[in-house]
């Protein structure tokens, strides 16, 4: 049974909680918390007539680059919301698209929880997907090795788990706000009170890397205060086991152009003579790894030292190192690490895409005038990103170039022999919240009840989020909640969302709403 202890309730009063409720939380009954077969047999009761709520969330096109899509979607879900019983309020950004909260306290409760919820999606190449338009959801089942469609009426009957609804934003992360939405309307269905004060942040611009979050957690951040913070986003791990991440990598980005000639020159009459830039820049990048894939750079790995324990808990995952590089079509990984899930607890240095001359059927005869690398730098909570960029500086400075802004100038070309632009920027950086903390072990024992088994626990996540503001503005432990396919096509054509999973998440998000946080 929960009760209302004087630090619940100072701690929930310092969240703008009423009074009346506080006080009405001290006759509040014991709450019900549905075991795993009562769970089941609510979402297969519910779960039916959440599929046009689905299918209406996903015809919103959510491009973040659009205003007109974010003005559309931030419309939706503050509908949705209002509709759920929760107080909601449009939080303009300096620039950029608003973020949605809504609220709502729980009677009784002693503790307030803050979920995050991505809406927007990667732009679409309609022409790259095999339906007429990627906000048009369609339902596929699958015939030999092909996706075919079958009638959204299908929905109405009995449901195959492993038909698949294909979409924009079916996985990422349209889907899982579908899932909780109906967790919503099930709980208040069933008379099922949510255990815990909930606070809803909604954000427009994720995929854009929440450029404008950082900013507004501050300016927001005591409408924002909560005890945790809980990401229902991302896909399960491999295994599709239900799963439970503690943290995620930062992300940094670095572009890098070596300059040659001018103008591109003729490789006959000047070839031998004039330094081709993408020569050089790839020495450059080589100088940065070796043949294991680790950095060379000294330093970049200072400060990350895994433990035993550390070891063993990363070895828990289920990962078949086997079926991943055979997916992959690698015969053997780098060796930052002894196993996947050790390389992602170290920072990373990738060349996400290279660009010099001309190619393929416009391939032409010169000495390009230049040549760009574009890097992303994965952190850790152990790495500085300022100090990891200026380690790369320093080694490109150290290969003999000269740094510059933007175009060289006459002088600068006639007077240093390599030339090089830098430049970079922090998205955001890295955090991970501690496996038995008390938002660990609330969630941990929640999805046991759910599934009669424990999740998946990774340490972290190899991708990144844009969660750290929250946990190093507000002070949050911080766990993500992922509940879609692996195989969803994230960020690409023909992203989809498996049915099975779309229900587990349901029953996922309800067994979290109903288990009761610990005193």
């Amino acid at each position: 049974m929960h009760t209302c202890s004087d630090a619940g309730r100072r701690s929930a009063l310092a969240r703008g909680w009423p009074v009346l409720l506080m006080l009405a939380a001290l006759a509040s009954p014991a709450r019900s918390q549905p075991a795993r077969a009562d769970l089941e047999a609510l979402t297969a009761a519910h779960a039916p007539a959440s599929y046009a709520l689905l299918r209406d969330l996903l015809r919103i096109p959510n491009d973040a680059h659009d205003p007109d899509h974010v003005a559309q979607n931030v419309a939706y879900m503050d509908r949705a919301f209002r509709q759920r019983g929760f107080e909601t309020a449009v939080l303009p950004t300096d620039g950029g698209p608003p973020l949605l909260l809504a609220t709502r306290p729980a009677p009784g409760a002693t503790k307030t929880l803050l979920v995050y919820l991505q809406i927007d999606g990667q732009p679409v190449d309609s022409s790259a997907w095999h339906q007429a338009s990627p906000y048009e959801p369609v339902l596929k089942e699958a015939r030999g090795e092909a996706w075919v469609e079958i009638p959204w009426a299908r929905l109405s009957g009995e449901v195959d788990p492993d038909w698949r609804v294909f979409a924009r934003s079916a996985s990422d992360a349209k889907g899982p706000v579908a899932m909780f939405l109906t967790a919503l309307d099930i709980a208040r269905a069933e008379g099922l009170e949510p255990s815990v004060h909930l606070k809803v942040i909604m954000d427009f611009e994720e995929e854009l890397g929440s450029p404008h979050l950082p900013a507004a957690v501050e300016r927001y951040r005591d409408r924002l205060a909560a005890d945790g913070l809980v990401i229902f986003d991302g896909p399960r791990h491999a295994s599709n086991r239900p799963t439970l991440t503690f943290g995620a990598r930062g992300i940094a980005t670095l572009s890098l152009t070596v300059f040659g000639p001018r103008t591109p020159q003729h490789s006959g009459h000047y070839g031998n003579y004039v330094p081709n830039p993408a020569v050089r820049l790839a020495r450059l990048i080589a100088s940065m790894k070796d043949d294991a894939g680790r950095v060379t750079i000294p330093g970049f790995y200072d400060g990350v030292h895994l433990s035993d324990a550390e070891r063993a808990l990363l070895a828990r995952v289920p990962d078949d190192e086997a079926a991943i590089q055979t997916a992959l079509g690698i015969a053997a990984p780098d060796s930052v690490g002894a196993t996947l899930q050790e390389a992602i607890q170290y920072p990373s240095l990738n060349v996400r895409g290279m660009a010099a001359g001309w190619v393929g059927p416009a391939v032409r005869t010169i000495i390009p005038a230049t040549a760009t690398a574009e890097f992303d730098l994965r952190l850790v909570p152990e790495s500085d990103p300022e100090r990891l960029i200026g380690l790369v500086r320093a080694h490109i400075e150290a290969q003999g170039y000269r740094l510059v802004d933007g175009e060289p100038s006459d002088l600068e070309r006639m007077t240093f022999p390599k030339l090089a632009a830098f430049s970079s920027r922090i998205a955001y950086t890295a955090f991970r919240t501690p496996v038995d903390s008390e938002l660990g072990r609330w969630l941990t024992a929640a999805l046991e009840r759910a599934f009669g088994e424990p999740p998946v626990i990774k340490p972290m996540s190899g991708g990144s989020i844009p969660i750290s503001p929250f946990v190093t503005t507000l002070g949050l432990p911080a766990v993500t909640v992922p509940t879609v396919n692996p195989d969803n096509n994230q960020h690409s054509p023909n992203e989809n969302l498996r049915l099975g999973n779309y229900q587990e998440g349901i029953q996922t998000f309800l067994a979290i709403l109903t288990q009761p946080f610990p005193n």
